[in-house]
């Protein structure tokens, strides 16, 4: 295969910067974008050059860079570019390229580019928390969001001087996230809007002693990456972590927690007004019987070696089913399964949504090198319908959107509780 027909299979995105700070993230994002097989040009407008410099978008993205309608005229790169990409994503996009967006403005070449689009358009805000809050800009970005523009809502956090709150861009990996949901699926718009979702993610650790635990291989990252698509998606997201190896992503509210039963507490005072709980965690079966209290020391005869006795924990969602008497939230379980004498996989997974009486339960197989701490993941969605949905190995962004493909839809049947009664 030529290069000109190798970079002809590369998904086409053009990354558009505004003039913002955070300007330099966007290089970052371009280098993940660049490394994961994607065909990247970058439009930047005249204001992001006194952050970046059109030499650097150049040199990472291999392709010549234009802030005008004027250069290379001859092939009028304010339609080709717009027509030929797979997806736009401006990162980031300031106020006024909000604004500009949002009414039609076309007066130089990224906003040209954005007005001649057919594909996904991803606007990825960054600003100072008061110009984010001010009306006029809600109100673009809600017009922006009404003709099917993604733009995600803006991280919060440390701002530009002393400044923090909402405003700031989220980190380029959950950019580059997005990106990929958008590409895999196209747009599913705000289908989750005014929704209340729960996650939990990561591996409960169970203590020993002051320095050791019992814990696993999760790395958290598919629940993150829940939690991720269920914001973009327009859903009020708390994210009950556990430990992760990835960063937990912006617009999300975490509750940290390290054991079972913390993790136990944390959900259950979450899931009251769910709409929807996902137990994504890797939840501890069993935790040790006693802790001690200083380093359990090794010693030299094999006889004094130290026996730990372990104890059940709580079974979280068995409890939540239980708990919830017919009424919504709708809960979502995981079952991480390798098969055994008993059954195969889907087996062992069908056994399990039955014993739990959850709605959903996403099913996959799990070893070591596997489903945990891998960027991909391939699983089956049971339903308690009978139903089943067969998810081929795909980014564990991609997995998430599907997962919430199979939500959304029962939400619209669900039994709603009373917002302030609870009951349905």
């Amino acid at each position: 295969m030529s290069t000109a027909e190798a970079a002809a299979d590369r998904p086409r995105v053009v990354l558009g910067v505004a003039g913002g700070i955070a300007a330099y993230k966007a290089a970052l994002l371009l280098r993940e974008l660049a490394e994961t097989g994607h065909d990247v040009t970058v439009v930047p407008t005249a204001a992001s050059e006194h952050f970046v410099g059109r030499a650097t978008w150049e040199a990472l993205s291999g392709h010549p860079v234009a802030t005008d309608v004027w250069s290379g005229a001859v092939d009028v790169p304010h339609v080709r570019l717009g027509r030929h990409a797979d997806l736009v994503v401006v990162a980031p996009a300031t106020a006024d390229l909000l604004a500009r967006a949002a009414h039609g403005l076309a007066d130089d070449l990224l906003t040209n580019v954005l007005l001649t689009a057919t594909c996904p358009v991803l606007l990825v805000p960054a600003m100072h928390t008061e110009m984010w809050l001010h009306p006029a800009t809600q109100d673009n970005v809600a017009l922006l969001r009404s003709r099917g523009v993604t733009v995600l809502d803006p991280a919060s956090g440390r701002l530009t001087g002393a400044d923090s709150g909402p405003g700031r861009l989220p980190e380029p990996a959950d950019i580059a996230a997005a990106c990929r949901r958008l590409l895999a699926g196209g747009s599913r718009g705000r289908d989750l809007e005014g929704r209340t979702v729960v996650v939990s993610a990561g591996g409960t650790r169970e203590p020993l002693d002051p320095v050791r635990f019992l814990g696993n291989r999760s790395s958290g990252r598919q629940g993150v990456a829940l939690a991720a698509a269920a914001a973009a998606r327009g859903a009020r997201v708390v994210l009950v972590a556990a430990h992760l190896d990835v960063p937990p992503p912006a617009a999300v509210e975490v509750v940290a927690v390290g054991t079972a039963r913390q993790l136990r507490d944390a959900v259950h005072a979450h899931a009251a007004g769910a709409d929807v709980v996902v137990m994504a965690a890797a939840v501890a079966d069993f935790r040790p019987a006693t802790r001690a209290d200083a380093k359990i020391k090794k010693t030299d005869d094999p006889g004094q070696d130290p026996v730990v006795v372990l104890q059940r924990n709580p079974d979280v969602l068995a409890e939540l089913v239980a708990d919830r008497s017919g009424a919504t939230p709708l809960l979502v379980g995981f079952a991480a399964e390798t098969g055994d004498a008993s059954g195969s996989v889907l087996e062992l997974g069908r056994a399990k949504l039955a014993r739990k009486g959850c709605d959903l339960l996403v099913l996959n197989e799990v070893g070591e090198t596997r489903g945990f701490a891998t960027p991909t993941n391939a699983v089956t969605i049971l339903g308690a319908d009978g139903g089943e949905r067969v998810v081929p190995e795909a980014a564990k962004d991609v997995v998430a959107d599907v997962v919430w493909d199979a939500v959304v839809p029962m939400l619209a049947t669900a039994v709603l509780p009373h917002p302030e009664t609870g009951a349905p």
